[in-house]
């Protein structure tokens, strides 16, 4: 099936980007090409020389941009105001359709060279960035967490030079797949330029391309609705990232978009065990991105998109919505939690009850975190296997009595799979840090790839027994 092109970014106008080119890389070798993603957008086609000669010499994809478009926006950088952003290494490539549900969606780049937002910079990216950004989002797919996907990975043939990285080092050009990267500081920007027009223009836009269930005849009340359905967005995807134990890293305003989507991945981590104060980026010393302050930064990133939004939309209305951001974040948890434990809810009441007391017990269990989601999926049908395996002691701790009260009357929900040939091994798939550097140490040592491939292997059997690996149209 072919890929539905589209253009719609373009419609925003030039304030919104810049028309950039490439850079010239001396080499292509193709490292990874998500078929499964592929034929979801109906590029399962391409030939590996007609997949370069897209997704690393950038050549147009027939009915898309003739020239890609380096987005402007602004941001908080750890609560520092930034009018300099903008797409410094990447660019929107292209826009095509979800030909399963008709969603709009963006070919994004990162590592492609030069813009007029570089700063300076060189406006590549590492191979084993681009690695790590493949391992995470293919394991966040498969923990049911709504994120990018990492479409395509290609060596470029250049060394780069990196304070953070054993120097010189190979590098790489990646094409993510996203549900839009119109970011909070998209809107951040035409506020801080006084524009309530095209400020009011963007926000048509995402609701038109978006979110058209919420159009309104009013301004004020499609801006209202707007940011309503943001806020829920970015509850449920806080809730997720909890449940999953995962740790973004580098919340900024710039690192957050409208359909509360995960994307942009630098220094993240997996928890090994249950630790609120636990930081994925060596420069985040005070912790203001810790697992456990996710939630709070979720919610001072809202307030600076309301902020923004005040040109145009009223500030009661606003404050309404970011009031119900605690009860939808805690309700957004309760559903994560029942997904990961593969159970059919019972009543908010009940649901929140069992989120409470399963994450109490992770606390102060200090299990592997992945070990104690992977040993209770189904819930107590399991708990003979749970009971044998290598967590058993940690199912004695008195703090799991809770678990096992707010376990009883839950059924498994429908398409819930305990039996899978992956929930009869002992130990759950994680993507910890030292795995990420065992994964990495052949491929820098002797261009051996053969880890990451088993990696990517288990985790697309992870996804499959937990029904996360994605649907074909």
């Amino acid at each position: 099936m072919a890929h539905r092109p589209a253009t719609t970014h373009a419609d925003l106008g030039p304030e919104f980007y810049d028309e950039v080119a490439a850079a010239d890389f001396p080499r292509h070798i193709l490292r990874h090409r998500n078929q499964a993603w592929a034929t979801r957008v109906g590029l399962d086609g391409l030939t590996d020389e007609e997949w370069v000669a897209h997704f690393g010499r950038f050549e147009p994809l027939p009915g898309s941009f003739e020239k890609p478009l380096a987005l402007r926006y602004h941001g908080h950088q750890f609560r520092s105001y930034n009018p300099d952003l903008g797409d410094g290494r990447g660019f929107l490539f292209a826009q095509l359709h979800d030909l399963l549900d008709g969603r709009l969606l963006d070919l994004g780049t990162k590592g492609s060279g030069r813009t007029p937002w570089s700063r300076g910079a060189d406006g590549r990216l590492t191979l084993k960035g681009g690695m790590r950004e493949v391992l995470a989002t293919a394991m966040l797919e498969a923990q049911g967490v709504y994120t990018s996907k990492s479409f395509s990975l290609i060596e470029t043939g250049e060394e780069l030079q990196r304070h953070d990285e054993p120097s010189p080092t190979r590098a790489a050009v990646l094409v993510r797949l996203s549900h839009s990267h119109i970011r909070f500081g998209t809107f951040q920007r035409r506020a801080y330029h006084k524009d309530p027009d095209s400020l009011q223009r963007l926000i048509d836009h995402a609701i038109r391309h978006y979110m058209p269930d919420l159009w309104h005849d009013d301004a004020a009340e499609r801006g209202t609705a707007f940011y309503g359905r943001v806020m829920a967005n970015v509850a449920r995807l806080g809730a997720q990232w909890m449940a999953a134990g995962f740790v973004h890293g580098v919340l900024n305003t710039d690192n957050m978009n409208i359909t509360g989507e995960s994307f942009d991945y630098g220094p993240w981590r997996w928890l090994p065990t249950y630790q609120p104060g636990f930081t994925a980026a060596y420069f985040d010393h005070s912790g203001l991105y810790a697992y456990g302050r996710q939630p709070e930064a979720l919610l001072w990133n809202l307030a600076q998109l309301g902020s923004a939004l005040l040109p145009v939309v009223p500030k009661q209305a606003l404050i309404n919505v970011l009031d119900g951001y605690e009860d939808a974040l805690h309700a957004e948890f309760g559903t994560a939690t029942l997904r990961r434990l593969g159970l059919a809810p019972r009543g908010a009441e009940a649901d929140a009850a069992l989120a409470r007391s399963f994450a109490s017990f992770l606390e102060a269990s200090q299990i592997p975190f992945e070990q104690a989601w992977f040993d209770w999926h189904g819930g107590l049908a399991r708990e003979a296997k749970a009971g044998q395996g290598p967590a058993a002691e940690f199912y004695r701790h008195e703090s799991f009595a809770e678990v096992r009260a707010a376990l009883r009357g839950y059924e498994p929900a429908a398409g819930t799979r305990p039996d899978h040939a992956y929930f009869g091994r002992s130990a759950p798939c994680t993507i910890l840090i030292d795995e990420v550097e065992a994964i990495w140490a052949p491929i820098a040592e002797r261009d051996d790839w053969s880890l990451l491939d088993a990696k990517l292997a288990e985790i697309a059997q992870m996804a499959e027994a937990y029904g996360t690996a994605p649907a074909m149209p």
